[in-house]
């Protein structure tokens, strides 16, 4: 079983005032299965924050973040079966859940919500996490997708 890991990082780099050093992926395919971290209000590139005390902005980098993210795994929105959304307060369901609805017309995936203290970094007021699987007809598709884009951005799967 082949594992492609999208986008690595060391926690050193995302969160240099811890004192961690976690090697991770952004997303994680697995047999024909998209695994993708949690998407927050955060540019995947830069790591600047996105729409600090605005969680629909927030919500809807998340999403964008987990759009591109499918598309460097070889996969899209509309094959997500899963996903769980983390909000620190119950109010900011419905912004969040509209800002998805947008991004998720007509897929019908599962989702679970959850009301948190809090993330991992004060500013972040939603986390959105997914799952996607890329039907066996086009694993062979979805691969040599993921060796490109991993090429464009200069790393090895």
């Amino acid at each position: 079983m082949v594992h492609h890991r999208v986008r690595r990082f060391n926690t050193a780099e995302s969160y240099p005032e811890q004192n961690l050093a976690n090697d991770l992926a952004q997303a994680v395919v697995a047999e024909g299965t998209v695994y993708l971290r949690g998407q927050i209000g955060q540019d995947l590139d830069t790591r600047e924050n996105v729409g600090v005390g605005d969680v629909e902005t927030q919500a809807e980098k998340a999403m964008a973040n987990i759009a591109l993210l499918l598309e460097e795994s070889g996969s899209a929105l509309d094959e997500i079966v899963k996903i769980t959304v983390y909000l620190t307060d119950i109010r900011f369901r419905e912004p969040v859940y509209r800002v998805m609805g947008r991004w998720l017309k007509g897929v019908h995936y599962v989702s679970t919500g959850l009301v948190v203290s809090a993330l991992a970094r004060p500013e972040w007021l939603v986390e959105i996490d997914a799952t996607a699987v890329i039907p066996s007809s086009r694993r062979a598709e979805a691969a040599s997708i993921r060796y490109a884009k991993a090429a464009e951005r200069g790393e090895l799967l």
